[in-house]
C-alpha cells in the first residue's frame, strides 16, 4: 500500500495561532511519531494544526487571535493554510494538501469528537456514515443515463434485424426488375423496327406524327410527374404514420411521470434553509462550547499559569492557606476558591451538551441529506418533462410540415389528373383512321418508353436503398460492442454501492478480529458487523436500503455465548471499537492513496499495553501516524518511534 508521499522521509509542520499554540515548528517522522505529554500541553492543538494543512474545517483559532497559518512540507511540495475570523465563524484559504477533506475528517483524523469514533459509542447508523463519501445520486444518473443509451442502442439494433431480413427481398427485387427492364427494352426496339417501315410508307403522315409525338412527350412527361408525386406522396405518410406512433409513445411516457405541485420545491428550499439554519445556529453553538470546554481545560491542567497566579488572593503562609490548593483552585470568573470537583462537574455537563448538540447536528445534516434527494428526485423529473414536452413540440411541428406536404402533393396530384386527361383527349384527336395503325404503333411505342423509365428509375430506388441497408448493417459490429461496453459499465455501476459496502464490513470484520486478538479483552469473543437490508420510507415511497448492524458477541466463565449491546461496552472497548471502524473506512474507500496520515488523539481511556499494541497494528496503514500520548502511556510505545515532548 503506497501513497503519493510515501517516498518522503519527514514532514516538517510550522503552526500559529491554532488551539492553545502561539507559535511552534515541528518535524514529524515517517512512521510513528509520538505527541507525549500532560493534558493541556497543545497535543490536540497541533494535530488540529495537521488536520488545517491538510484541509480540514474542524479546527479552532486561539482565543485572543483572529487568524492563524499553517505550513506543511513535504518534500519539494509546500500545503499552505490561513484561517480568520469573519461574522463569527471561521473561513479559510490557501493550498490544503486535499481539495475535499471529507474522507479525512471520517476516517483519518481520529481526534476525540470523530464521527466515526462517535458513531460507535452511541450506537448511530453505520452504513450512512460509511457511505457517506459515495455519490449514490451520481451513480444513479449514471444508470439512468446508460439504460437510456442502452435502449436506444437495443432499437437501432432491432431496425438492423428488420434491414437485414428485407435485404434479400430488395435483392429480389433489383433482379426481378432488371428482368423487366430487359424485356421492355428487348419489346420497345422491336416497336421501333417496325415503326421504321410503317414511316418509310406513310411520308406524309409526318407532320401529323410529329405533332402527335409532341402530343406523347407531354404525356409521358405528365405521367412520369404524377408517378413521382404519388410516390413522395407515399414516403410522406409513411414519415407520418411513424411521427405519429413516436408522438404517442411520447405522450405515454409524459403521462407515466409522477406530477408534483408548481410550489413544491419552492417549500422544500424553504424547509432546507430553515433546517441549515438550525444547523449553523448549532455550529456555532458547538465551536462557542469547544473553545470554552478547551479553556477551562488549560486553566484546570494549569495551562495558563500566569492567569490563574494573576487571580490568586494573596496568602499569608498558614497552615490553612497551605493546606488549600490540591483540591481547590481560583474561580477564574468570580475569584474566589472553589472545589476543582465542581468544576470538573461542570466540563461534564458542557461535554455532555455538546455532544447533544453534535448529535443533533447530524440528525440535522441526515434529514437535509433526505430533502435535497427529494428535490433532486422532483428536479429530475420536471427535467425530463421538460425534454419529453420539447421533443413533443418538435414531433408535433414535423407531423403539421408533413400534413401541409401532403396536401401540398394531393393538390399537384389533383392538377396532374386533369392534365393528363386534357392532354390523352388532345392524342385521341390526334389520330385518324387513315395514319390509325401508324399513331397505335407510336403511342405504344411511347407507352413503352415511359414504362421503361419508370423501371429504371424504380430500380435505382431499390439501388439506393440497398446500398443505404448494408452501409447500415456495416454498423452493427460497433453498435454490438458499444452496447456491451454499456452492460458491462452499468454492472460495475450497480455493484459498486454493493461493493464497497462489503469491502468495509470485510474490512471491519478482519480488522476487528485481528485487534481483539492482540488485545485480549476479557469476554468478548468477537465483535463484527452485518450487513442487512431495511424498508424505509424516501419521500413519499418505501425503498429497501442497506444496514449495518454491530453485533457484540460475549462468553460467560462456564463458556455459553451471548450476543450483547454497544451500550454495554466498556469506555475502552468502545474506543477500539470506533478506532477499527474508522481503520475500516480508511481502507474501504482507499483514503492511503491520497492521504498518507492518520491522526490519534483521545487515547485515555485504552490501557497503556493496548495502546501500544493498537499502535503497532495501525503503523503498516499510513505513511504517517501521529498519536498524543500521556507520558505513562508513550512508555509502553515502542522506543523506535519518534517522539515529541515539546509543542
Amino acid at each position: 500500500m503506497e501513497s503519493r508521499q510515501s517516498s518522503v522521509e519527514r514532514a516538517e509542520l510550522r503552526v500559529t495561532n491554532i488551539g492553545g499554540i502561539d507559535e511552534t515548528n515541528v518535524t514529524l517522522e515517517r512512521g510513528v511519531t509520538a505527541l507525549t505529554g500532560r493534558n493541556a500541553t497543545n497535543r490536540t492543538s497541533l494535530l488540529q494544526g495537521i488536520m488545517a494543512a491538510l484541509g480540514s474545517e474542524n479546527v479552532s483559532i486561539k482565543r485572543d487571535a483572529d487568524e492563524a497559518h499553517v505550513e506543511l512540507q513535504l518534500g519539494d511540495e509546500t500545503y499552505t493554510r490561513t484561517l480568520r475570523r469573519r461574522n463569527g465563524t471561521i473561513v479559510a484559504d490557501g493550498t490544503p494538501y486535499l481539495d475535499d477533506p471529507e474522507l479525512g475528517d471520517l476516517f483519518a483524523f481520529l481526534l476525540e469528537m470523530n464521527e466515526a469514533r462517535q458513531a460507535v459509542a452511541r450506537g448511530d447508523d453505520l452504513h450512512e456514515l460509511i457511505m457517506r463519501p459515495v455519490d449514490t445520486d451520481a451513480i444513479q444518473d449514471q444508470i439512468r443515463d446508460l439504460q437510456s443509451t442502452k435502449r436506444d442502442i437495443d432499437a437501432e439494433l432491432d431496425d438492423l434485424d428488420g434491414l437485414k431480413r428485407r435485404l434479400p427481398e430488395l435483392e429480389e427485387r433489383r433482379t426481378k426488375l432488371q428482368s423487366q427492364i430487359d424485356e421492355q427494352r428487348e419489346e420497345l426496339s422491336e416497336k421501333r423496327d417496325a415503326l421504321e417501315e410503317l414511316d418509310a410508307d406513310v411520308e406524309e403522315s409526318r407532320e401529323e406524327q410529329s405533332e402527335l409525338d409532341a402530343k406523347l412527350q407531354e404525356l409521358r412527361e405528365t405521367e412520369s410527374a404524377l408517378e413521382d408525386v404519388r410516390f413522395d406522396m407515399e414516403t410522406e405518410r409513411d414519415s407520418l404514420d411513424a411521427l405519429r406512433n413516436d408522438l404517442d409513445e411520447l405522450e405515454d411516457e409524459r403521462s407515466d411521470l409522477p406530477t408534483a405541485p408548481d410550489d413544491e420545491i419552492g417549500d422544500l428550499d424553504k424547509q432546507i434553509q430553515r433546517l441549515r439554519g438550525r444547523a449553523e445556529s448549532i455550529d456555532a453553538v458547538v465551536s462557542e462550547l469547544q473553545s470554552i470546554i478547551q479553556f477551562n481545560e488549560e486553566m484546570l491542567d494549569g495551562g495558563r499559569s500566569e492567569l490563574t497566579n494573576a487571580l490568586k488572593p494573596e496568602s499569608n503562609g498558614s497552615v490553612t492557606d497551605q493546606l488549600v490548593g490540591d483540591d481547590t483552585t481560583v474561580c477564574w470568573t468570580c475569584g474566589t476558591e472553589v472545589e476543582t470537583d465542581q468544576i470538573q462537574g461542570t466540563l461534564d455537563r458542557l461535554r455532555d451538551l455538546r455532544s447533544s448538540k453534535l448529535s443533533t447536528r447530524n440528525e440535522l445534516t441526515s434529514e437535509i441529506d433526505d430533502l435535497q434527494a427529494e428535490k433532486r428526485s422532483i428536479e429530475g423529473t420536471q427535467q425530463k418533462k421538460q425534454r419529453l414536452d420539447r421533443r413533443l413540440d418538435d414531433v408535433e411541428d414535423e407531423i403539421r410540415r408533413r400534413e401541409g406536404t401532403i396536401e401540398d402533393l394531393e393538390a399537384r396530384e389533383d392538377e396532374l389528373v386533369d392534365e393528363l386527361a386534357d392532354l390523352e383527349s388532345e392524342v385521341d384527336d390526334l389520330e385518324t383512321e387513315e395514319y390509325s395503325e401508324v399513331l397505335d404503333r407510336h403511342k405504344e411505342a411511347n407507352q413503352l418508353e415511359f414504362e421503361l423509365q419508370r423501371l429504371q428509375k424504380e430500380q435505382s430506388s431499390v439501388d439506393d436503398e440497398i446500398r443505404s441497408v448494408e452501409d447500415r448493417l456495416g454498423e452493427r459490429e460497433e453498435l454490438e460492442a458499444r452496447r456491451e461496453e454499456i452492460q458491462d459499465e452499468l454492472e460495475e455501476l450497480r455493484t459498486r454501492i454493493e461493493r464497497i459496502e462489503q469491502q468495509t464490513v470485510d474490512e471491519f470484520n478482519e480488522h476487528m478480529d485481528a485487534v481483539l486478538a492482540e488485545l485480549a479483552y476479557d469476554n468478548i469473543d468477537r465483535i463484527w458487523i452485518e450487513r442487512t437490508e431495511r424498508q424505509v420510507r424516501e419521500g413519499r415511497r418505501k425503498v429497501t436500503k442497506s444496514h449495518f448492524e454491530l453485533h457484540i458477541i460475549r462468553s460467560t466463565e462456564d463458556g455459553k455465548t451471548y450476543e450483547d449491546t454497544v451500550d454495554h461496552l466498556s469506555e475502552s472497548e468502545r474506543e477500539v471499537t470506533g478506532l477499527v471502524f474508522a481503520l475500516a473506512g480508511y481502507l474501504a474507500h482507499d483514503v492511503y492513496e491520497t492521504l498518507p496520515f492518520i491522526l490519534l488523539d483521545s487515547l485515555e481511556a485504552i490501557d497503556s499495553e493496548r495502546i501500544a499494541s493498537l499502535i503497532d497494528y495501525m503503523t503498516d496503514y499510513a505513511d504517517y501516524l501521529v498519536v498524543a500520548l500521556l507520558p505513562e502511556d508513550a512508555a509502553a510505545v515502542d522506543e523506535r518511534h519518534a517522539r515529541v515532548t515539546s509543542i
